[in-house]
């Protein structure tokens, strides 16, 4: 994952879909509620053919650790593993009954009234299943995926041989983060159900490592969680709650090489006020103690951006990398390349240039029917990424 040369680029992995592609993601949500089947063959071709594409173009713009842009993954970048889990059943929500949302706390409380806005001009292309379900524990959890990560697998082994990059990656999903509201009616406590989690997610972590990627796990509740604490809630019941779910991700790591994983973290990664997001210097400490090979963090976006002041104060442990949010998912402007630059360099200054690699906030569609804005923004944002990373690499080694 790291190059002593120059500076590399990556993302956080989630691209947006292609029209065709959405297309029958939309006809998957009919069929579901009993409209006519869909060609499964032709859906394959589909995902086989829009992750080529998006593999190609990741490669002629620069990037060089890139995915299949999570095409695969049928609902959003968690509850994908529904599919993929037995132990689940889906049940109608009750009349009068919310479904569960990931911004539900403080800060959709305090801006309530731009919040009602917000969630009219969200770009939304279909119904996703979440939202008239709840997913509910009915029995013991065992990964029954493996067709499903051979099927991604191939994708991207199949679009990889068309291209030179560096390096590829592939996202799963931390225990922490996997249907953190499910209804349980079969474990006992909610650290068995964890553990049980972590045990199964393994199995998928390790078909991904084995096929000879990297391994990203997403954790965006890790961080997020904070905001939806309780009123009476503290910072020491909040770290105890995350130090829980770290054990069990690293239950889930055990026995995998370090050098080929990283985790995501981030604030949840609505494009809202994040008035109460728990600063990084208060849970950075736990973070540091996952077992994973690289930190793909936030730090682009104005409520995070300045956080990098943070590394002057905190040691990154020897053998790991540092994967900062260089470019945001939160705006439509397009970060010049010299501002990209600044970013990577003052990373570098702090925890070393080999220990850097330039990546995104977060993803730029959370699942197939959302997207952060339009595609050509996307591009035009991985494109300057490139751009600041060559600058970057000019500044702290004197050559292009």
């Amino acid at each position: 994952m790291r190059d002593r040369r120059r500076i590399l680029t990556t993302h956080v992995g989630s691209l947006i879909r292609p029209p065709e592609l959405i297309a029958y993601y939309q006809a998957i949500e009919r069929a579901l509620d009993g409209g006519p089947p869909v060609d499964e063959a032709a859906f394959e071709t589909c995902v086989r053919e829009s992750v080529g594409a998006a593999v190609e173009r990741q490669a002629q713009l620069g990037i060089d650790v890139v995915s299949d842009g999570e095409f695969g993954k049928s609902w959003l970048w968690a509850n994908y593993t529904i599919d993929r889990m037995s132990g689940l059943e889906q049940r109608e929500l009750s009349p009068g009954e919310k479904p569960f949302s990931p911004i539900h706390g403080k800060d959709r409380r305090d801006f309530a009234e731009f919040y009602t806005e917000y969630d009219q001009t969200r770009i939304f292309f279909g119904r996703e299943r979440g939202r008239t379900r709840r997913w509910t524990v009915t029995g013991p959890i065992k990964y029954v995926g493996h067709a499903a990560v051979a099927r991604d697998i191939a994708g991207l082994k199949q679009a990889l041989a068309a291209v030179t990059v560096a390096d590829a990656f592939t996202t799963a999903v931390a225990p922490g983060s996997m249907l953190p509201e499910r209804d349980d009616r079969y474990y006992r406590s909610e650290e068995e159900a964890l553990f049980a989690i972590a045990e199964a997610l393994q199995e998928e972590y390790r078909a991904i490592i084995d096929a000879g990627f990297i391994l990203q796990v997403d954790d965006a509740y890790l961080a997020s969680w904070y905001d939806m604490m309780p009123p009476n809630g503290t910072l020491a019941d909040y770290r105890k709650w995350v130090g829980v779910r770290i054990a069990a991700l690293n239950q889930a790591l055990k026995g995998l090489p370090e050098e080929r994983t990283r985790v995501h973290v981030c604030w949840g990664s609505w494009s809202g006020p994040h008035s109460t997001d728990v600063p990084l210097e208060a849970i950075i400490d736990l973070i540091l103690t996952i077992k994973t090979g690289g930190y793909v963090l936030e730090a682009a976006n104005v409520r995070h951006e300045h956080e990098w002041h943070v590394w002057e104060n905190v040691k990154l442990p020897d053998g790991r990398c540092l994967v900062p949010g260089v470019v945001s998912h939160h705006t439509n402007l397009i970060e010049h390349p010299r501002l990209v630059a600044d970013r990577i360099v003052r990373f570098a200054r702090l925890v070393g240039r080999d220990n850097v690699i330039a990546g995104t906030d977060c993803g730029f569609s959370p699942g197939p029917f959302q997207r952060r804005f339009h595609p050509s923004i996307m591009w035009a944002k991985l494109e300057t990424l490139v751009a600041g990373a060559k600058l970057a690499t000019k500044e702290l080694w004197g050559s292009d």
